[in-house]
């Protein structure tokens, strides 16, 4: 598969690095020669400088022979009419990064697929998605849901006061046989080794433990571990950013009382002008005597969203100090990921990661509909559509040459969720959630082609 990146920067380069590892032909242009110079140093992969909206330069790529065309270069503009031209060229399919959502959200008489862009993915769009889905679900550290919630994906760490805690998963199955999910994924305590669950998996102390789960699987995942959903109505958001921005006017139109903070004073003004119903205050998020004046820990969530990952991270700790129940901070720094629960920041997100995963759904083989990567974690969870050729359609779970290192979490049927054990029979198109290490994504792929 031939892949064009269009932008070096920080997505562009984390998408070429994650594309590198699937041995995908991969093209990263850029007009920075340093940005260049760093990603051949780095990656196994072909550099292009110059502007990429450049004919000549898009020929010289072979973007006629491209599967794929990314353009994540800082401008929005730039990226659109690069897909354009590319799309012109011969490249099968265009992807363009913005950071304007109106464009995603523009009416029926809009069409970008027409002149060329078959995608448009903005990163901010999605880093405040995430944060309201992280929001519904506030007991856990992560959660992402399948066709509308009739699957969710959830992750949690286990107290010691969890009862099948000592028990294999087998064990645990048989005692709490009436339960709505299942186990998909463990992390054990202290490590960064991750392991597909089997039924003499034994759950430890500390594990955090990602579950697939029905609606009503969330409640008994939450009274088993002790875990408390309060509802969330009351949210400090720290950073004027679009996702600030983005966020506050989302959680607006769903009624909480929002409170956005803002170091700028004139883009704190330009806020408080644009959204009325958001109180804005002009102040450093990062004082203590600020955030008591603003009645911090009578807060349900703090969400801290500044340019600066190392602010968003203190400034969580000091929330989280005050009594905060949910803290979310955005990152940059992939290695701080493994760093959230041990210093005791409830999640954290990431642009680069959340932008990695949409666009991934591109290149997985078979038809792949949804996809995540979870985030203290080496897996992906797939969301498959089974065809009437496909090696697992009219198969019983148990009786396929499943990979060791992959599950199947789910089958969406109908747009509902169904927890799928060994006797079920898989059938065309029913829509298949598997957990899989990168090691057997390609068998995994394999079956449902």
């Amino acid at each position: 598969m031939k892949i064009i990146i269009a932008g070096a920067g920080e997505v562009g380069f984390h998408l070429a690095k994650l594309l590198s590892y699937e041995s995908l032909d991969i093209t990263l242009i850029d007009i920075d020669r340093d940005r260049l110079n760093y990603a051949e140093g780095h990656l196994d992969i072909k550099t292009l400088r110059g502007n990429a909206s450049s004919l000549a330069l898009l020929k010289e790529s072979d973007v006629a022979e491209s599967d794929l065309f990314i353009a994540v270069t800082a401008s929005e503009s730039v990226n659109i009419t690069v897909c354009i031209l590319a799309k012109q060229l011969g490249s099968q399919k265009t992807i363009a990064r913005i950071s304007n959502a109106e464009f995603i959200n523009a009416d029926e008489n809009i069409s970008f697929v027409d002149i060329g862009v078959d995608e448009l993915i903005s990163p901010e769009d999605l880093a405040a998605s995430e944060i309201l889905q992280l929001l519904d679900q506030s007991a856990f550290s992560n959660s992402y849901e399948f066709e509308d919630g009739a699957l969710t994906m959830i992750g949690t760490k286990l107290g010691a006061n969890v009862p099948f805690i000592g028990k294999t998963i087998k064990e645990a199955a048989s005692v709490f046989s009436d339960v709505h999910f299942m186990p998909i994924a463990i992390q054990r305590k202290g490590t960064q080794f991750t392991m597909i669950p089997r039924g003499d998996t034994i759950f430890e102390e500390g594990d955090t433990v990602f579950f697939i789960t029905l609606e009503e699987g969330v409640e008994e995942i939450q009274k088993l571990s002790g875990k408390s959903n309060k509802p969330i109505k009351n949210v400090m958001i720290l950073g004027g950013s679009k996702i600030g921005i983005n966020t506050a006017k989302e959680l607006c139109e769903k009624k909480f009382r929002v409170i956005l903070l803002e170091q700028n004073k004139l883009k704190a003004m330009e806020i408080d002008e644009l959204m009325p119903d958001v109180m804005v205050i002009h102040g450093d998020g990062r004082s203590s005597e600020l955030l008591d004046e603003e009645a911090i820990e009578s807060m349900d969530a703090f969400i801290s969203v500044t340019e600066n990952s190392e602010t968003n991270i203190m400034s969580c700790l000091m929330a989280s100090s005050k009594g905060v129940q949910k803290t979310i901070a955005l990152v940059e720094n992939m290695d701080y990921f493994h760093l959230s629960q041990a210093i005791g920041i409830d999640t954290l997100i990431n642009k680069k990661l959340l932008t990695a995963n949409t666009i991934f759904r591109y290149i997985r083989r078979g038809e792949v509909v949804d996809m995540t990567t979870l985030n203290n974690l080496n897996a992906e969870i797939l969301e498959f559509v089974v065809k009437s050729d496909s090696k697992v359609a009219n198969c019983k779970i148990k009786d396929l040459d499943f990979p060791r290192r992959a599950t199947i979490g789910g089958v969406i049927k109908d747009n509902k969720g169904i927890i799928a054990l060994g006797d079920y029979r898989i059938l065309p198109g029913d829509r298949v959630v598997v957990c899989a290490l990168p090691r057997a994504i390609k068998r995994v792929e394999g079956l449902f082609l």
